[in-house]
């Protein structure tokens, strides 16, 4: 569906009618599931499915659709309720067995080819959230591409930057994040 026609449903969706709203998450629940699956093959949380992530994050995302503008920014907004549900859920399996629960996540998610890079979930979001406070364009590109599955240009075009500047903000936090979440010798 061309993003005009998602923008419109949104539109009809803001304005109280259910069918849209419904159509809404059909329309974006398979992009949602494989940015989900992506992040999971990295074995993060992998007791909890893929389709329980989207749902979660749906649930945190359904109230709050009249704040979104397009597709792009939808899929911005739900980035950051993956996130949200993911780093909650290790956070909970980590203190049911102190320890324990830490998940290896791929910093690419699939975005990135060749790399292998892996950090735990936990410490993943306590970086972002450390990188938030120092750039946090940076900090967003991450959250945007690895837990959003969001493309350089649709990065680009959700923060309103060129792609060059999603290029080197990508380089420069995915270095940063690795150096911070590198094992301590």
């Amino acid at each position: 569906m061309p993003s005009t026609d998602f923008t419109h449903l949104l539109q009809r969706a803001k304005a109280g009618d259910g069918d849209a709203h419904g159509q809404v998450f059909a329309l974006v629940y398979d992009e949602l599931r494989v940015a989900a699956h992506r992040i999971g093959s990295g074995g993060v949380a992998h007791t909890l499915q893929p389709t329980a992530v989207v749902h979660e994050a749906w649930l945190k995302l359904a109230p709050r659709l009249d704040v979104v503008k397009d597709r792009v920014h939808f899929l911005a907004v739900a980035s950051l309720a993956m996130r949200q549900v993911l780093a909650n859920y290790a956070r909970a399996a980590r203190s049911e067995k102190r320890g324990s629960g830490r998940r290896a996540v791929t910093l690419d998610a699939g975005v990135v080819e060749g790399a292998s890079e892996s950090a735990d979930l936990c410490a993943l979001d306590e970086c972002l959230e450390e990188l938030t406070g120092l750039h946090p364009r940076h900090a967003r590109v991450v959250e945007l591409r690895v837990f959003g599955g969001l493309t350089i240009p649709e990065t680009a075009e959700a923060l309103g930057v060129s792609h060059g500047t999603i290029e080197a903000d990508w380089v420069m936090a995915r270095a940063w994040l690795l150096r911070r979440l590198a094992p301590s010798a």
